[in-house]
């Protein structure tokens, strides 16, 4: 890969090169480097890297950003779906529990 080739959304095979209480350290393709944040370590809350990752580590990142000075983050988090599906039974108790506050709302009227 060429220096000006990454983009945002690419994702690159990167090598732990340090550690840090913030963040891992990463070597890419051409010698490049760039970081991995704790907050983007895994989906889960990670309290400490090194429950996740060693130096020497190989893993496969994706291009978060890549700010006007050619520092480049990356992320080892999977995208989640966010496309639940309303059951039917969910919007049943709504409806319910909605006519049920309507009928006491009319009721404190009067």
């Amino acid at each position: 890969m060429e220096e000006n080739s990454f983009k945002i959304g690419d994702s690159v095979e990167a090598e732990v090169t340090k550690i840090h209480a913030f963040g891992a350290v990463v070597k890419l393709p051409n010698n490049k480097r760039g970081l991995i944040h704790i907050s983007q370590i895994s989906d889960d809350y990670v309290k400490n890297i090194n429950e996740y990752l060693k130096i020497g580590d190989k893993v496969t990142a994706k291009i978060k950003k890549i700010t006007s000075d050619g520092k480049i983050d990356l992320t080892l988090k999977k995208k989640k779906k966010v496309d639940i599906p309303v059951s039917r039974e969910k919007e049943f108790k709504t409806c319910a529990f909605e006519e049920k506050l309507d009928a006491f709302l009319k009721k404190t009227k009067e």
